[in-house]
């Protein structure tokens, strides 16, 4: 089994008389995770499951009665797919007023809905944590550094879900079915979203472009939608946990670009299964893009797993200077240039960008020295 180092951040929150909200895209282990908490504490458990509609009309007007009897004597009360359960964080407020010896887990797979439904009811009554798909680190703690190194490959083709890592050889037909059962469902059902053909040219439009600026109104002409519909729908792919919104930097370059946005996703297996391109490595001619969105996904895991609490960008100028990702951590600056082929001939950090930033830390990332990067 793959140790999850997200276990340990969740075990020192249990029983402090506050609900424990996991949220995080459907399959990248929540409910593995969950049962391994409760099977460290040794206690008794409840499971429910909010995709089962049955349970709708007892959380619609909850009595303590109705939950004290629906808990037993279980000490651990798990709602997994909470966000799916109308009225759920008022159910979820009142167990936790009323019996403050019981812990409460529940899982989401989109912060948009689960945020509607419990974030108002449970101010000040909730940790919250956000999971992703294994990280490097947890690959390496399991399977060994030089191990690791040598399926980098078959991570930046086909990324680092649990099920694709465990399955090898199956990768294409899970991740196929991945796809359609939280990309295809998921995001559709998020505030009544009625245009799957949409949403399927809007994600393939993002794909290949992947690495580059993209502009909302190219896109809106590109899906043949309007500027304000794809803005909507990036914001739920965003909550649902999909892509990644990257912002320029700028604070005193004339020439920088102050407006632009890239967009990466947030497993390179999605990616790759939206295009339906399976090819390997030496195959392929977005190896390029591919390799920065494997170093942007692995980075926002490991820094959001550690607390980070900075800001990322990237950098370019109008003259097409570029820095693929700025981190900003209370002004201090550190940017990192991404490069798949180390022998390749390529300039070093643009020295307007270290003339006008002389203090922030640079660095090229590429297959030689990545891992210090994610660890």
């Amino acid at each position: 089994m793959i140790v999850r180092t997200f276990n340990q951040m969740v075990q020192n929150d249990f029983f402090k008389g506050k609900v424990i909200v996991i949220i995080g895209a459907r399959q990248v282990g929540k409910t593995t995770v969950v049962r391994d908490l409760i099977a460290a504490q040794g206690t008794a458990a409840k499971y429910l499951n909010g995709d089962e509609t049955d349970l709708y009309p007892i959380f619609k007007k909850p009595t303590s009665t109705q939950l004290r009897s629906l808990i037993g004597e279980s000490k651990v009360l798990v709602v997994d797919e909470a966000h799916q359960i109308p009225n759920i964080g008022r159910a979820l407020k009142l167990i936790v007023d009323t019996f403050p010896d019981i812990q409460i887990i529940a899982t989401g797979s989109s912060s948009f809905d689960i945020g509607n439904r419990v974030n108002e009811p449970l101010t000040g009554r909730k940790f919250e944590y956000q999971m992703y798909a294994l990280t490097a680190n947890e690959l390496v703690s399991h399977f060994g550094m030089l191990e690791e190194k040598r399926m980098l490959e078959h991570r930046l083709v086909f990324g680092s879900y649990p099920e694709i890592v465990t399955h090898l050889g199956d990768e294409p037909r899970l991740l196929k079915n991945l796809v359609s059962s939280y990309l295809y469902r998921d995001v559709l059902q998020l505030d009544g979203l009625k245009k799957p053909s949409l949403l399927t040219t809007l994600l393939s439009a993002l794909a290949y472009q992947l690495g580059s600026e993209v502009s909302i109104n190219e896109l809106a002409q590109l899906t043949g939608s309007n500027s304000h519909t794809i803005e909507k729908y990036i914001d739920l792919l965003e909550k649902s946990f999909v892509i990644y919104r990257l912002r320029a930097f700028n604070r005193n370059m004339r020439n920088e670009l102050k407006k632009s946005q890239k967009i990466y996703f947030l497993d390179n297996g999605v990616r790759n299964a939206i295009l339906g391109n399976y090819n390997l490595v030496q195959q392929r001619t977005d190896i390029g893009p591919l390799w920065e969105n494997y170093l942007m996904a692995e980075r926002i895991k490991r820094q959001e797993y550690a607390g980070f609490y900075g800001k990322r960008f990237f950098w370019r100028t109008i003259q097409n200077q570029e820095i693929d990702l700025i981190e900003d951590i209370d002004g201090k600056l550190s940017a990192f240039e991404f490069k798949w082929n180390p022998k390749a001939k390529w300039d070093k950090i643009p020295k307007s960008f270290t003339n006008n930033y002389p203090d922030a830390f640079t660095q090229i990332i590429t297959p030689e020295n990545y891992m210090d990067f994610l660890l």
